[in-house]
């Protein structure tokens, strides 16, 4: 016994290396993965502008550091933005080139019709970005601001335009080129990975989210928060779809069913959204029996849900098991149902509504859950799917008034700076009113612009700063490009590193591109340090007056501003409710989506004008969600008109009475909708005992029942905005 003792206790040497080898390969893959991402994306994005310099100093490029500039605008750290950024940069570069060309040669030798037209020409650059965002947004920036960094220089000096314009291109050229080889050629970091990544993610986090709200463990402050972030990763779900569809062609071609996939949550999410409204309700309003009778299903569900939690979950073998499990759960809740149903007859008319409308919610629920899961299992085993009807088309909206207010902010920013350079014939003037566009461009979407602006102007004394140490006391000392490289890449992998940060991201993108165009060597090199303090003044004050403009006379969240777009959203409601239907699910939920993520961008975080816009874009998707669904079982019960003579006519005057309430929100409103809602609900009623020995008609009247019931409810919700205004 005692020598076997000792065998147990004794430890193997060869046992120990193997868990020590693990224990290092495993911190080895966090750092990787975490970490070492920021690495490589700095290594990267310094390699690429060093690239862009050299070959650009190779080529004899009257100014190589606009090589290197572009390629600090232009990096990002997966291979599909570059690529897509470079596409929309090299369209956006050739169109400012051709009216940078088209003005110079209208208004030769007039600097003031010249700089009017300028910022015409580039504040409805910026203002069509806005309106056209992602990717887009890019291509329309650059035209403006191509424009201005070309001809305003040469404003005065037309024989110069038509090569400057060429040399330009060459020179961004270059930069795109060697931005777009270095990210795609070298430890690529792919798009579609990490589209798939946060697919994964997603899946598992809204399974335990949702498993959470059928347990009632989800209060409605983080309700709210939580599910604003979800709306957040719907939209941002486009634009890394479009990413990743121009660097894989395996992506390109499943295109369809990401969309697909995307719908489909939507509708999963909105459909939770109502059934916690629901539950919140029935406990709000005491109906305790309807509560015991229906908690065994959501209790059963929500133990279904929790299985996925764990992180290391196959992502095609248990999403399938799970949606298998849902499917069974669906196909028995029916009888049960029943049987649970038979002891509520002898309560009241509005408890049996209140249970079949939340059994009706329950089946939707568990109905789209599958369809989700079904569609993520293909995608993940990259499967075939059966093919929609619809086509599966994100909406995108954007304010018209959003984008006169970016159109005028810009131009009043650029007219400031280009009034003071031609009152004062200032010598760095073109630049700052070139400053003053490149502040009113990058900022046009940011969620603080004045922030931002504020940042990049640090970002520029900085650059200033150390261009001026460079220039006095580093490249005379530099003897050959590999030594300039070693010198250089220190400060540029600093300017990065901040840009990848989210709190410094304007210091970052400040301090890199404006060092590079202040200090960056050109193949002719100029020692004149009081020309550099000169343009960083004039970039500092460019910027510092645009973040003034920015927070005193044009802020964001100007109250006005932020009515329209709420109007806007409102009206996605009165969309739903007299829209054509085909295809009115997708573009009534992807729009809605759409403006509340621009309304919470806008809006300061914690704020109470932020949690009622949130409240406004619940209710919208609630109601408006509800009322589709109820226009597409009237529009399957067409026979519903023969039972009852006054149902076609109930049904139009609700629809009327509910836009109406949406459009001009006040109590007069809310009761004129409740009250069509109740004469609607009536006549169902009447129609459900005509034909309560036809199982399939029962059922179809049982379903528009609890549409309008539950309709009633968000109406006479306490929490809904409604009253509010």
């Amino acid at each position: 016994m005692k020598r076997q003792h000792a065998t147990h206790a004794t430890v193997n040497p060869d046992d120990q290396e193997c868990a020590a080898s693990r224990s290092l390969n495993a911190i080895i893959r966090d750092w990787a993965n975490s970490d070492g991402l920021i690495w490589l994306h700095l290594s990267k994005t310094v390699s690429a502008g060093l690239i862009a310099l050299g070959i650009a100093m190779l080529l004899d490029l009257p100014q190589p550091r606009i090589a290197m500039t572009t390629v600090f605008v232009l990096m990002q750290p997966f291979s599909g933005m570059v690529l897509a950024k470079s596409f929309y940069r090299i369209l956006g570069t050739a169109v400012g080139a051709i009216a940078a060309l088209t003005l110079g040669a209208l208004f030769v030798q007039q600097a003031e019709l010249h700089m009017l037209v300028m910022i015409v020409w580039v504040s409805t650059c910026i203002a069509a970005a806005v309106r056209f965002r992602h990717f887009r947004w890019y291509g329309f920036v650059l035209a403006g601001y191509t424009a201005a960094l070309i001809g305003i220089p040469n404003v005065t000096t037309p024989h110069g335009l038509f090569l400057a314009a060429l040399t330009r291109a060459a020179e961004v050229t270059v930069g795109i080129v060697c931005s777009s080889a270095v990210s795609a050629l070298i430890v690529p970091q792919r798009s579609s990975h990490a589209l798939l990544r946060a697919l994964h993610m997603r899946y598992r986090n809204f399974t335990a989210f949702a498993a959470d709200v059928l347990c009632r463990q989800v209060d409605r402050g983080e309700f709210e928060r939580r599910f604003a972030d979800l709306i957040d990763e719907i939209v941002g779900f486009e634009a890394t779809r479009i990413f990743a569809a121009f660097e894989d062609p395996a992506m390109r071609s499943c295109n369809h069913h990401l969309g697909r996939l995307n719908n489909e949550f939507m509708d999963t999410c909105a459909r939770l959204h109502a059934l916690h409204q629901l539950l919140k309700r029935l406990h709000a309003s005491g109906a305790a029996p309807i509560v015991a009778a229906t908690d065994p299903y959501f209790r059963e569900l929500a133990a279904l849900l929790g299985s996925p939690r764990d992180a290391s979950f196959d992502a095609s073998v248990d999403v399938s098991n799970l949606a298998a499990r849902l499917r069974s759960f669906q196909a028995s809740l029916p009888r049960r149902v029943r049987e649970a149903r038979k002891q509520q007859e002898h309560t009241s008319a509005e408890s049996l509504a209140d249970f079949d409308t939340a059994v009706e919610l329950l089946y939707r629920f568990v109905n789209e859950w599958t369809r989700y899961s079904d569609t993520y299992v293909s995608l993940a085993g990259r499967k075939p799917i059966e093919q929609p009807r619809s086509a599966n088309r994100y909406v995108s909206i954007t304010n018209h008034f959003l984008v006169a207010f970016t159109f005028i902010r810009s131009a009043t920013v650029m007219a400031i700076a280009a009034a003071f350079w031609i009152a004062t014939d200032w010598p760095s003037g073109g630049l700052a009113v070139i400053g003053a566009a490149l502040a009113c461009a990058l900022t046009s979407t940011a969620p603080n612009a004045s922030k931002m602006a504020v940042q990049m102007a640090l970002g520029a004394m900085m650059a200033t700063i150390a261009g001026y140490l460079f220039t006095c006391y580093v490249y005379p000392e530099i003897d050959g490009f590999p030594l300039l490289c070693m010198t250089l890449a220190p400060v540029l992998a600093l300017g990065a590193h901040f840009a990848t940060r989210k709190r410094t991201t304007g210091f970052g993108v400040g301090f890199s591109v404006f060092f590079c165009l202040l200090a960056a060597p050109d193949n002719v090199a100029t020692f004149e340090p009081a020309l550099l303090i000169n343009n960083g003044l004039a970039l500092i004050a460019s910027m510092l007056m645009a973040a003034m403009v920015f927070a005193v006379v044009f802020p964001a969240d100007m109250p006005w501003l932020v009515e329209r777009i709420m109007g806007d959203l409102r009206a996605q409601a009165v969309l739903a409710c007299k829209d054509d239907r085909p295809d009115l699910n997708q573009r009534f939920q992807s729009s809605t989506h759409d403006l509340g993520s621009q309304l919470r961008m806008l809006l300061t975080r914690r704020s109470r004008r932020r949690r009622h816009a949130l409240r406004w874009m619940l209710v919208t998707l609630e109601v408006g969600h509800a009322v589709i669904d109820l226009r597409n079982e009237a529009a399957h019960a067409d026979y519903a008109h023969a039972l009852h003579p006054r149902w076609c006519a109930a049904m139009k005057v609700t629809l009327e009475d509910l836009a109406q309430l949406f459009e001009r929100s006040d109590a007069r409103a809310l009761d004129r909708a409740l009250v069509s809602v109740r004469s609607a609900t009536w006549i169902a009623q009447d129609m459900l005992k005509a034909v309560q020995p036809n199982t399939e008609k029962r059922h179809d009247m049982q379903r528009m029942l609890s549409c309008l019931h539950f309709i009633r409810t968000a109406l006479l919700d306490k929490d809904a905005p409604f009253q509010s205004r």
